[in-house]
């Protein structure tokens, strides 16, 4: 079948919309009619330097139309939100932590499947799709089962793709690793989507002090309504200094949502005894470190993949409570036609808006 895309002909160029043409869904896929699609900085991230032509987007939620002959967890008409994909047989994806999978990278970021083709052409070419399960930066997708979770048909569908990746992500971080204790006290480092979704979680798990640092006063401003009792504008000062200020004996728990070498190591350094940090974020840092005293005292890092989460489990808990309206993450949402993608990343690497969606 045919679909409308938003294809990356060069790595860093816009994007292009145009035709594509779609496999049947094998017997483990399923093919969704996207309704909406979160714009994540990891599409961003990946847009330059992805094998091209590529076909990327990840935080899509949609109608199901076709399921293959194996596909038992869904059927035509469900609503769906799509997350990661997982190989399903290895000792992680079978004791439920798919977010580990050791085909981890194979399955989402090869551009292929597990067997080296592709769903997706264009002109007679292959198209590097099956970027984290979804490829969703179209009208229709086809995914692996696995990678789709069936969430309640009253759900916001437009509302519903980016818990699929950046607030699970940030609010799996906390919930599903940290786990803070009620009266503890955290700092999330990026107040951008899925550092708001770490706010909140952190407020939901009654933590006392819940502490946004970032350099955008717009952001630290925005934090507060999400939660946050203390914001720290890090462009002002050393974030080191005033968090000590803060909490003079250290945090008990930091996240960084980031991927800088230098908010980690401050991030790591303003922890007290036993203290743990959750590296969430994906950024233009390709190493860490620390001064080896910095981690002494039983002071922890933690990686965190898709905030460690089982979504079929996860994702529709996530939704109910934002249907209960104690995860409003839905004020940070600003929504632009899919044919203004390219308008939409702008705003999203301008900060001007929080969280982007592209509706259909």
């Amino acid at each position: 079948m045919r679909a409308t895309a938003a294809l990356l002909e060069q790595p860093g160029q816009p994007f292009v919309l145009t035709e594509v043409d779609l496999d049947e869904p094998r017997p483990d896929e399923v093919l969704v009619r996207v309704a909406g699609v979160g714009i994540c900085g990891t599409d961003l991230e990946f847009a330059t330097f992805f094998p091209t032509p590529a076909l990327l987007g990840h935080e899509g939620a949609g109608i199901v139309e076709k399921v293959g002959a194996h596909v038992t967890s869904v059927r035509p008409g469900d609503s769906v939100t799509m997350s990661f994909a997982s190989c399903g047989t290895c000792t992680l994806c079978r004791t439920g932590s798919p977010a580990y999978c050791r085909s981890f990278d194979t399955v989402n970021f090869s551009g292929r499947r597990p067997d080296g083709s592709t769903a997706v052409t264009h002109e007679g070419r292959e198209v590097n799709a099956h970027f984290l399960g979804q490829s969703s930066f179209a009208s229709h997708v086809v995914a692996p089962e696995r990678a789709v979770v069936r969430i309640d048909p009253s759900l916001d569908l437009l509302r519903a793709g980016p818990f699929g990746c950046g607030f699970q992500t940030g609010a799996g971080g906390v919930l599903n690793v940290l786990q803070p204790r009620p009266g503890s006290s955290i700092a999330v480092f990026g107040a951008g989507a899925v550092g708001v979704a770490a706010i909140i979680a952190a407020s939901l798990s009654g933590c006392a002090v819940v502490t946004a640092v970032d350099v955008n006063p717009a952001k630290l401003e925005a934090a507060r309504g999400y939660g946050a009792t203390h914001t720290i504008d890090s462009s002002a000062g050393p974030a080191t200094e005033q968090l000590a200020a803060l909490v003079p004996e250290g945090l008990d728990f930091v996240i960084d949502t980031t991927g800088r070498e230098d908010v980690l190591r401050t991030a790591v350094e303003s922890l007290g005894p036993l203290g743990r940090a959750g590296v969430i974020g994906v950024g233009p840092s390709e190493s860490m470190s620390f001064d080896w005293r910095s981690i002494l005292n039983g002071r922890s890092v933690t990686g965190i993949i898709g905030g460690s989460s089982l979504p079929q489990v996860f994702l529709p808990k996530l939704l109910e409570l934002n249907a209960k309206g104690q995860f409003p993450v839905e004020k940070m949402i600003t929504y632009f036609p899919f044919e203004q993608i390219n308008e939409a990343v702008a705003a999203v690497r301008s900060g001007a808006v929080g969280k982007a969606v592209l509706t259909f």
